[in-house]
């Protein structure tokens, strides 16, 4: 592809998992490709949990520009196109919407950091495994051999890394 890969993360809220792979794959990936996240239901507030903004900081990410978003911020006519969706919820129970263009989508589950009443140290350690995890299946996908990148094969390449 000649424009940069565009990914978009989904997961309900759009304030840990979605955010967290956004923020990884724009760090580790650019400028091949850019990411996206969003959700069902994004936090009224629009702020990320602060864990997953720490945890990001510690790593020398930036977060500036990270923020909740609707998945209906993509749906418009002046959203960006879209190559790839990716879900991170743990259950891939939602129906996402038809995006533009009609992307094709894969799952990459992972737990919720957030989750429970457990304290924020406990919490913390989760989402930095959960970053952890994200991580490897991003730095994979971004060293893929460019043949691996294309409209027909880029499903199947992303797809493959979900046992990983």
């Amino acid at each position: 592809m000649t424009r940069p890969i565009a990914v978009l993360f989904l997961c309900t809220h759009n304030s840990a998992r979605s955010i967290l792979a956004e923020a990884i794959l724009n760090a580790l990936g650019a400028p091949q490709f850019v990411a996206y996240s969003a959700g069902s239901s994004p936090r009224e507030s629009g702020q990320p949990n602060p864990l997953a903004l720490r945890v990001l900081s510690e790593q020398g990410i930036t977060t500036s520009t990270l923020r909740s978003k609707s998945w209906e911020d993509f749906l418009g006519p002046n959203a960006p196109h879209l190559d790839l969706v990716v879900t991170v919820c743990g259950n891939a129970s939602e129906v996402c919407p038809l995006f533009p263009g009609t992307p094709p989508k894969i799952h990459w589950g992972y737990d919720d950091p957030s989750a429970g009443d457990a304290p924020d140290d406990v919490k913390l350690d989760a989402f930095r495994h959960t970053f952890r995890m994200i991580r490897r299946r991003i730095h994979a996908l971004v060293t893929l051999p460019a043949e691996s990148l294309t409209e027909k094969t880029l499903q199947q390449s992303a797809l493959n890394l979900a046992d990983i």
